[in-house]
């Protein structure tokens, strides 16, 4: 006998409660489960949060990278921003942007302090607002400085790429650029006690152009990154003047102390120190709290944990073939 034969087992088949309806409505999810299931993992912070009467918002994101845009455009007026900018309307535009942008890092900055504040009075909050302005117009007053320090920057990009056109295209397009601004504004920032704003503006820029820039990090004129992605600088590292680093390039931790928990003990130096006019090649790994030495060169690829004198150079061979020599010191020759 045959399929065709067998009516009541193509019946079955076909209208059984396996089969495919394609007019049928897709059965309906119950999101109660999942909501109740986040909100039970979300109790510790939701209540460390929602203490009654008391600010709790966190910075916005959102805001805080459209306010480094409008502060990019103040710095660079006519590049960024409002392109039809002139020597006329500049004051105008740059008094207007800044007024905006004190008022919204007030207010960020306040969000930052009241995040990280213990206070269970809502009636010293006040105390908070006064702090957050404070800090927002002492910010402001540091733009002209970084505008300076930029400028080094920019030149430093030109001179230092022989494929750069001008310092208008550094500007424009070069990432090292834009994770220099976040860093120098968020450096700022931190200085001036604002909690948490500084690394989300630095870690923005890391995000968009592969450089991880601790604002922490102390950082000199004329710094040129090239190329750029996968530079990583860690929080105490100390940067001096008419440095250049390669794409690659991490001045990190060789290792740190730890509590008597086990937990590593914050804020201590052990980060890097280059020093004035050193150039670091790609992929270059400088680990711990050593020096290198004022207008040094380290190569391509090299794993450097130890101090570098003034003047040297320092090539991948020659950190292989130091075999079991001074660890604190680096084989060296004369560039």
């Amino acid at each position: 006998m045959t399929k065709k034969d067998r009516p009541e087992e193509n019946e079955a088949t076909t209208n059984g409660p396996g089969a495919e309806n394609p007019t049928s409505e897709p059965a309906q999810m119950s999101l109660a489960p999942v909501v109740e299931a986040l909100c039970s993992e979300a109790h510790a912070l939701v209540n460390r949060r929602a203490r009654p009467g008391l600010r709790h918002e966190f910075p916005s994101r959102a805001t805080l990278i459209q306010t480094v845009e409008d502060l990019r455009s103040v710095l660079f007026p006519g590049y960024f921003g409002p392109s039809e900018v002139t020597g006329e309307s500049v004051r105008y535009y740059i008094g207007a942007t800044l007024d905006r942008v004190l008022h919204t890092v007030s207010e960020q900055v306040k969000r930052g302090l009241c995040a990280e504040c213990e206070e269970t009075d809502p009636h010293k909050c006040a105390q908070c607002d006064k702090e957050a302005f404070g800090i927002a117009q002492r910010f402001i007053a540091t733009l002209p400085q970084v505008r300076r320090m930029l400028a080094t920057d920019v030149l430093a990009a030109y001179e230092g790429d022989p494929a750069a056109t001008s310092p208008d295209e550094a500007i424009y397009s070069y990432p090292g650029m834009l994770a220099i601004t976040n860093y120098r504004l968020a450096h700022e920032l931190l200085k001036l006690g604002a909690p948490l704003i500084p690394r989300i503006i630095t870690e923005h820029a890391h995000s968009i152009t592969g450089i991880d820039i601790h604002p922490g990090a102390t950082i000199g004129e004329r710094f040129f990154i090239d190329h750029g992605t996968g530079v990583v600088i860690g929080e105490t590292s100390l940067i001096g003047k008419n440095v250049r680093i390669y794409q690659g390039v991490t001045l990190g931790a060789k290792s740190f102390p730890l509590d008597e928990h086990g937990n590593p003990i914050k804020g201590i130096p052990r980060h890097p120190i280059v020093e004035d006019d050193v150039i670091i090649y790609s992929n270059a790994t400088v680990l711990g709290r050593v020096t290198i030495g004022k207008g040094s060169v380290i190569g391509g690829n090299v794993w450097l944990t130890c101090n570098v004198p003034p003047g040297s150079s320092i090539s991948q061979a020659q950190i292989k073939d130091r075999g079991a020599s001074d660890p604190t010191s680096c084989p060296v020759r004369s560039p």
